[in-house]
């Protein structure tokens, strides 16, 4: 039985889980139609609009999205900000014009320097953010503004590699202020509760790349999370995990859905067999036609287990010619 008869929606991260750099990941638009959930795309980008979003989901192929089933970073840190400081509030906005659209639609006053004493800064990626945009937040933090990010992810995956991301911008003002943010996105709860209640959903899946934003999200928010390999972290990673960033379940991409729940859950399969000896997970066994995923899921049951939540695993050592082969192909 497919594991999303289990669930009432899908809470789904955009960035290396259903597209990269723009384009498709395989098999990703027909698993997430085929799904036929309702769906809320959530994603730390607060770049871009979310009808941009919507426009960008609909040119992949996903022709029901509207801007009303994304939810950004962006939308997440205006929402936390209303609630800690009123709504005719000035505001000083590192970010795109779209996220400053957003905060205008809320009842904020964008100001465009520090002088003019906003009472909070917010700050989401840009790819043309300056060091005068920097410096104007930080003089206005150092004012006394309220310091909110969308998101704090360092990275931002696309089709040449790992960009600089938000979080890496928001180093720079918090080295110059001392003043540390209070983040709307991932890994914290709050976007995928919102996105849960927008949804009227009961049992969602999160589905993410990213161990230590899709999935710690959704872990904090307590949901079952769904890890595909299609993006950030990959398999040693997921070897290494400490338990609040550990996925319920693992596969190579979203196709997964159409697996059973049990297949997907970490635990010995394919033929292998796992046990841990000092820093090493042992990986034996292993019929002709498993898949180095399958290696891994078993790899994971027992590295999981070991007492210290993981930690002392640092490499894995194969003893049959199929462990060493589905090995191999682990990044």
């Amino acid at each position: 039985m497919s594991i999303i008869t289990d669930y009432d929606s899908l809470l789904l991260d955009l960035d290396g889980t259903v597209y990269e750099g723009g384009q498709p990941i395989a098999h990703a638009v027909d698993a997430i139609t085929n799904a036929n959930l309702p769906v809320m795309y959530v994603t730390n980008n607060a770049s871009r609009a979310p009808e941009v979003v919507a426009a960008q989901l609909r040119d992949i192929g996903l022709d029901s999205a509207t801007e009303s089933v994304v939810l950004t970073s962006a939308q997440a840190a205006i929402s936390m900000a209303a609630k800690k400081i009123p709504a005719v509030s000035s505001v000083y906005i590192v970010g795109t014009e779209s996220f400053r659209d957003l905060a205008r639609a809320v009842g904020f006053v964008v100001v465009d320097s520090a002088d003019d004493k906003p009472a909070a800064v917010l700050h989401g990626h840009n790819p043309e953010t300056s060091w005068y945009q920097l410096s104007e937040a930080a003089l206005a933090i150092q004012a006394g503004a309220l310091y909110f990010a969308s998101n704090l992810d360092t990275t931002l995956p696309m089709e040449r590699g790992l960009h600089v991301g938000n979080g890496s911008m928001v180093a720079a003002v918090v080295s110059a202020t001392g003043v540390t943010p209070e983040s709307a996105g991932k890994p914290g709860p709050a976007m995928f509760d919102q996105a849960q209640s927008q949804l009227n959903s009961k049992r969602p899946l999160v589905v993410g790349d990213r161990l230590n934003t899709d999935i710690a999200g959704g872990v904090a928010a307590g949901m079952d999370t769904f890890q595909v390999l299609t993006g950030v972290s990959g398999h040693y990673a997921l070897l290494t995990a400490i338990p609040e960033q550990r996925p319920t379940f693992v596969a190579d991409s979203l196709e997964g859905f159409t697996a059973d729940a049990q297949e997907l859950r970490p635990g010995a399969q394919g033929g292998f067999t796992a046990h841990v000896e000092g820093e090493e997970v042992i990986l034996d066994g292993g019929e002709a036609s498993a898949t180095p995923t399958q290696a891994l899921r078993t790899a994971l049951e027992a590295a999981w287990a070991v007492e210290d939540g993981g930690l002392a695993v640092a490499r894995v050592r194969t003893v049959s010619d199929h462990a060493a082969k589905a090995v191999e192909s682990w990044w």
